[in-house]
């Protein structure tokens, strides 16, 4: 009867905490939005002059984010060098957003990196923009690799990188 009495609350106490556990994850999105790689990419609304894009209607394609700006000279090189790895590809889709003060300045840049404004967006270097918030850009200019479902597989990438990626 004893050793009974001790299966039981060895099978309660187990009960117990597998239950305190699954009550843990309830409400947990285990692809949460965020910046990780593992995350849903947090969604963009672009506009250039009458064509926006929507990063979720991108969704079915893997896309490549990049944020630069003309004056900062790395993230610019990074740019060019990751929109020309990718040309002739039909599996990714990029979309390059520079921070700058000036149209022309990032017209000017566009025009001598050889990069074609389809996708190609600029947004006034205001901290307080929603792009800048939501991917950080304090922290720094950075790129993310997006899978079809809008996860973030991989950041911070150059362009042989991103080829080991696409191949």
């Amino acid at each position: 009867m004893e050793f009974m009495i001790k299966n039981v609350k060895a099978i309660f106490v187990l009960l117990f905490v597998t239950s305190i556990l699954s009550l843990s994850f309830i409400g947990k999105d285990m692809n949460s939005i965020g910046l990780n790689i593992g995350d849903k990419a947090p969604n963009i609304r672009l506009n250039l002059d009458e064509q926006v894009i929507d990063l979720r209607q991108m969704e079915g394609n893997m896309v490549l984010i990049s944020f630069w700006a003309s004056f900062d000279a790395s993230s610019r090189l990074t740019n060019a060098n990751l929109y020309h790895a990718i040309q002739g590809m039909d599996n990714i889709k990029m979309v390059s957003v520079s921070f700058d003060d000036y149209q022309s300045i990032f017209e000017d840049a566009i025009n001598k990196d050889l990069i074609s404004s389809d996708n190609c967006f600029m947004k006034r270097f205001d901290r307080s923009t929603k792009e800048y918030r939501t991917y950080q850009v304090e922290n720094g200019f950075k790129n993310y690799l997006l899978n079809e479902n809008g996860t973030i597989i991989a950041k911070d990438l150059n362009s042989e990188e991103l080829k080991k990626y696409l191949n």
